[in-house]
């Protein structure tokens, strides 16, 4: 039988999970391959260091022209993370003609169409199916389960940490650092979680699911981007007293002129919808497409063993590809070759201002008299109308909390309002809104 050999850049958790899956599923592999996935070479930083899984004397290196330049090595995989030794890397893996297979978003997100674009000239494949929501096929789904079909909208769960915060702030009353705290000693969170309760984490992976939907080249600076931090657990309560669940979602829209509507955002969501029901640091994504409606992809978004599915997927595929040219070279053909987002138009992106939501605020303002009438008078002065207003007092706080719910206004004139009452001298902390889920056709 013949012999595929890969090589690894990277022993983190991921890593680690690819090797045992190759190891534990070896024989399900060649059945599935109708050959054998060897890996040759895996390149670390510290030998010495303690690892997840224990690996042969002479597989792994310090020297990355161990991996890179070996002839044997048809198959490199990215899992340094980071966005410059890994595009280094990946850039000479592809000079070198291997293919690569990467769960690396923030690498795609940033440098993604140089990449694709080199690949193409190299006639070989990038994969990263494990780039986005750990080891949900959800990228597969679209690019090949819906390939017929015209995405018209996703939305979905996308960072585990936030999600992980946010459940147990809501179930728990936890306070939002406590909640963080638990995430980190839960592994769900870096030392430095401000990546993923800031939502960049999840802007990288909507922008390589919307290249993906929509065939447009997404980029960073074309998606709105607001994280959890200034969520409280009062918030979240009354949110359920209303009714609603707090989740950080990843959106994008196709607008009626066809431009893109792109957004990472807390929002409340009615307690029985879909994405509601999504606890802990799962992730699910909800793609409404014109043939088929709507699908749903959930599972874990992240984790040694998730993650190193989807990367273990990818290197199957490459492999299905290798054996069927017996030159090594890449197919051509649409329905395999890597989405060459080169090809694609760059996006531009509707103006957030033209979006319309219902609204939670908690206005914090000082408790003296005369305070309702101007919150009332500049929120009306803007146009935004009130349609449920309620107002408690902090136990040992000199000041009052002024939770209103408004009616369905614009982005444009909210701002504005929001600005203008904070600039009043009875305002004594930064207002909380929170979007409610604009209806869903």
């Amino acid at each position: 039988m013949r012999s595929i050999k890969i090589g690894v850049l990277g022993l983190g958790n991921v890593g680690a999970g690819v090797l045992r899956i190759l190891r534990e599923h070896s024989q399900t592999l060649e059945q599935r391959v109708s050959a054998r996935i060897e890996v040759k070479r895996v390149l670390v930083r510290d030998l010495s260091r303690a690892r997840e899984i224990e690996t042969p004397e002479g597989l792994l290196t310090t020297d990355p022209s161990e991996v890179l330049e070996d002839p044997e090595i048809a198959v490199v995989v990215e899992l340094i993370g980071g966005t410059t030794t890994a595009k280094q890397f990946v850039e000479r893996a592809l000079a070198a003609g291997k293919h690569v297979v990467t769960a690396n978003k923030a690498l795609l997100a940033e440098h993604g169409d140089a990449l694709f674009q080199r690949a193409q000239e190299c006639g070989r494949e990038l994969l990263f199916e494990g780039a986005v929501a750990g080891g949900i096929p959800v990228l597969r789904a679209i690019r090949h389960g819906l390939a017929s079909d015209r995405v018209q909208r996703l939305c979905g769960i996308v960072n585990g940490t936030s999600n992980y915060v946010l459940d147990k702030m809501t179930r728990e009353g936890l306070a939002y650092a406590e909640a963080v705290a638990q995430a980190q000693a839960a592994g769900y969170a870096e030392a430095d979680p401000s990546l993923d309760v800031g939502g960049v984490d999840a802007a990288h992976k909507l922008a390589l699911l919307a290249s993906l939907s929509f065939g447009k080249r997404v980029t960073l600076d074309s998606i709105f981007v607001e994280g959890i931090e200034s969520i409280r657990a009062y918030d979240l309560a009354v949110a359920k007293d209303l009714g609603y669940v707090v989740r950080s979602l990843a959106i994008a829209s196709r607008g009626a002129d066809d431009r893109l509507q792109l957004r990472v955002h807390p929002v409340l969501l009615p307690h029985d919808h879909v994405l509601a029901g999504v606890h802990g640091a799962y992730n699910a994504v909800l793609v409404e497409s014109e043939a088929l409606g709507r699908s749903m992809y959930y599972g874990q978004g992240a984790g040694m063993m998730p993650t190193g599915v989807a990367v273990t997927s990818d290197i199957m595929d490459v492999a299905r590809t290798i054996l069927a040219n017996t030159a090594g070279q890449a197919s051509t053909a649409e329905d395999t070759a890597p989405p060459q987002v080169t090809r694609m138009a760059s996006v531009v992106g509707a103006s957030p201002d033209t979006l319309q939501h219902a609204n939670y605020l908690c206005v914090h303002v000082a408790h003296v008299s005369g305070v309702l009438g101007r919150v009332a008078t500049v929120l009306g002065a803007h146009g935004v109308s009130i349609a449920k207003m309620r107002q408690d007092h902090p136990e040992g706080a000199s000041h009052a909390r002024m939770v209103i719910v408004t009616e369905v206004v614009s982005e444009a004139a909210m701002a504005a309002a929001i600005t203008e009452l904070e600039r009043g001298d009875d305002c004594v902390e930064a207002t909380v809104r929170i979007r409610f889920m604009e209806p869903e056709g």
